[in-house]
């Protein structure tokens, strides 16, 4: 069956359909090439801001030395792994996504990025390609929301690294402020999708304000962080809470499963 258009013909995710990692597929393929540019738009610039901030973050809560191997999932167009490739330089870096044009749009923009080397693969969060304890950071940016099975992808992600790795998991979040809250989903419930529409892509960016809606609390994703083997984990606002980056370390295993 088609993925599910709205009005001016973009996707447009429902939450609950069995159709819906397709239709999110299908929407992200429709935004891959204006992705970037809308969101510094959308944020008002703020997200040139976050993806930084959070690698400072990391460097703050890692205990180990520089990773040698990392994971972005979810990479999209790649300004999360670029940024990794960048910062870590003797690092192998991998980049996953499983929408094409997305990572069609992160090798252009990689070659673009001054030698960054990066690696990227097509694939999916809740089955990773990769062997047990292949990674010392895996991370990714503004992907959990879109995910059907949440614990699946943490554990997951948790497979993949060694015992002591990292974990970076940058999403958008509510407020911390009632009254900001207030203020921010007038913007970002209805003045975000009002721009999507001016760029032919309503769908999308109407399904953005609902996608944090099924997000679980920052208390709760921390709790389901510690369940999926990471005991210690933080978490770092930024921007009043419109964001917060998520912290965790991997726990060591023993018989195969988390300790």
């Amino acid at each position: 069956m088609p993925d599910a258009p709205v009005a001016d013909g973009s996707p447009s995710p429902r939450p609950g359909d069995p159709r819906f990692e397709r239709e999110v597929r299908a929407m992200f393929t429709h935004i891959a090439h204006r992705y970037e540019w809308f969101d510094h738009l959308a944020s008002l610039g703020n997200d040139l801001v976050w993806r930084p901030r959070a690698v400072w973050e990391l460097e703050r809560f890692r205990r180990a030395v520089p990773p040698r191997r990392i994971l972005d999932v979810g990479c999209g167009t790649g300004e999360l792994t670029r940024r990794l490739a960048r910062r870590f330089p003797a690092a192998e870096v991998v980049g996953l996504d499983f929408t094409a044009a997305m990572l069609r749009e992160a090798v252009l923009r990689t070659g673009r990025d001054g030698g960054t080397a990066v690696g990227y693969g097509r694939g999916t969060t809740v089955r990773l390609p990769f062997a047990d304890g292949s990674f010392d950071l895996v991370s990714n940016a503004f992907l959990i929301r879109n995910l059907v099975d949440l614990d699946l992808a943490f554990a997951e992600m948790r497979r993949v690294l060694r015992p002591g790795g990292t974990l970076l998991v940058l999403e958008i979040t509510e407020p911390a402020s009632p009254a900001f809250g207030r203020l921010f989903h007038a913007y970002f419930d209805h003045v975000v999708p009002w721009l999507g529409a001016a760029v032919d892509s309503a769908g999308p960016y109407r399904y953005l304000p609902a996608s944090l809606r099924r997000l679980p609390p920052r208390e709760a994703l921390l709790g389901r962080l510690r369940t999926a083997g990471f005991p210690r984990v933080e978490a770092h606002l930024q921007s009043g809470g419109i964001v917060t980056a998520f912290l965790a370390e991997a726990g060591a295993r023993a018989g195969g499963k988390t300790a």
